[in-house]
C-alpha cells in the first residue's frame, strides 16, 4: 500500500488522530502492518481468541454476534469501517475477544501485532494518550451507568435490558431470545413481557417472530418516549 494511501486509512483511527505528518512517515516506515482481506461470510475473530494483534476495518461491514455465559441469548449487530476490532482485548486482565466477528460483506483490514502496539505507545505520546483515552471513556461511561435514573416501568427495563446488551448503542439488532428468559431478565411474568413487546411492535419500534426480537434502529427505541 502507497505511503500516502496508507497514511489516509491510518487517520480514520481515533489511535492516529493528532500525529504530525513526520510522526506518521516514522509509523509507515518502522511498523509491521498486515493487510488482510476476507470474503462475506469468513470469520474474522471467535469469542474466547487471545488478542495478540490489532484489526482495523478499512472496507465493509462485520456481523457482531455476542453470547450470554451460559449461550441462553445471543445479540447480532453489525460494525461497519472505518472501526477497531475490540481494542480493549489487547491489554489487561481478559486479553481474549468476547464476541464473534463475521465479515457480512467482503472486508479489509489493517492489522498490526501486539509487539508493534506496544512499540507504538512507547514510542509516540500521542499515540499512548489516544488509547489512554479510549479505555478511560470507556470506563467512565460504564461507572456513570449505575447513577442513571432507574427504568420507572417494564417497557423501560425491557429498553434497559436490550440497550445495555448492545456493543453500540445504535443501529439494526438482533436479539435471540425466548420470552420467559426475557421476563427472568427484567424480573417480571412472561404475559406482561409480552404485552409489552407486542405494543412496541404495533407501534413500529421492533418485529418479533419465534425466538426473535429485530430492532431496526435501537437509537429510535431509546429515544422514543
Amino acid at each position: 500500500m502507497a505511503v500516502l494511501q496508507l497514511f489516509d486509512k491510518l487517520l480514520q483511527f481515533p489511535l492516529f488522530q493528532g500525529m504530525s505528518r513526520d510522526d506518521l512517515e516514522i509509523v509507515a516506515g518502522h511498523t509491521r502492518f498486515g493487510f488482510m482481506k476476507l470474503g462475506a461470510g469468513k470469520t474474522v475473530v471467535k469469542a474466547g481468541d487471545t488478542c495478540n494483534q490489532l484489526y482495523f476495518l478499512i472496507n465493509g461491514i462485520l456481523k457482531v454476534r455476542t453470547y450470554a455465559d451460559d449461550y441462553g441469548y445471543s445479540v447480532e449487530e453489525q460494525m461497519a469501517a472505518p472501526n477497531i476490532v475490540q481494542l480493549e482485548s489487547i491489554f489487561g486482565y481478559y486479553q481474549r475477544y468476547t464476541r464473534d466477528f463475521v465479515a457480512q460483506t467482503d472486508v479489509n483490514f489493517i492489522t498490526i501485532d501486539k509487539e508493534e502496539v506496544v512499540r507504538l505507545t512507547e514510542d509516540f505520546l500521542v499515540f499512548r494518550l489516544n488509547m489512554m483515552n479510549h479505555f478511560a471513556t470507556q470506563t467512565q461511561k460504564q461507572m456513570r451507568q449505575v447513577w442513571n435514573r432507574q427504568p420507572q416501568s417494564l417497557e423501560e427495563r425491557v429498553v434497559r435490558f436490550l440497550s445495555q446488551h448492545s456493543y453500540y448503542p445504535a443501529g439494526h439488532k438482533v436479539f435471540n431470545i425466548l420470552m420467559t428468559r426475557l421476563a427472568e431478565e427484567v424480573n417480571d411474568s412472561r404475559l406482561n413481557v409480552s404485552r409489552v413487546l407486542n405494543d412496541m411492535q404495533y407501534r413500529g419500534l421492533i418485529t418479533l417472530s419465534r425466538g426473535k426480537i429485530e430492532i431496526k434502529q435501537l437509537e429510535r427505541l431509546l429515544y422514543t418516549k
